[in-house]
């Protein structure tokens, strides 16, 4: 059985496992989102990251390139 934790409309507590619990089903959506949205920045960043070290790598091979030219 499940009782309502003081002070919390959106809270209750199991008296069985002692678990309190979030009836609030709109704020873990958002906390959901938060959490896809992040990890979607995260992944963004790593690559635009990728692509900066690809073209890092390309930059060196075209400098040492121009470089046997001048030679």
């Amino acid at each position: 059985m499940d009782y309502k934790v003081t002070g919390h409309s959106t809270l209750m507590k199991n008296n069985r496992t002692h678990a309190v619990i979030n009836k609030d089903t709109s704020a873990y959506s958002n906390y959901m989102k938060r959490i896809k949205e992040a990890k979607k920045s995260n992944d963004d960043l790593r690559g635009a990251l990728r692509d900066i070290n690809i073209i890092k790598a390309e930059m060196h091979e075209i400098k040492d390139l121009l470089q046997k030219l001048v030679k």
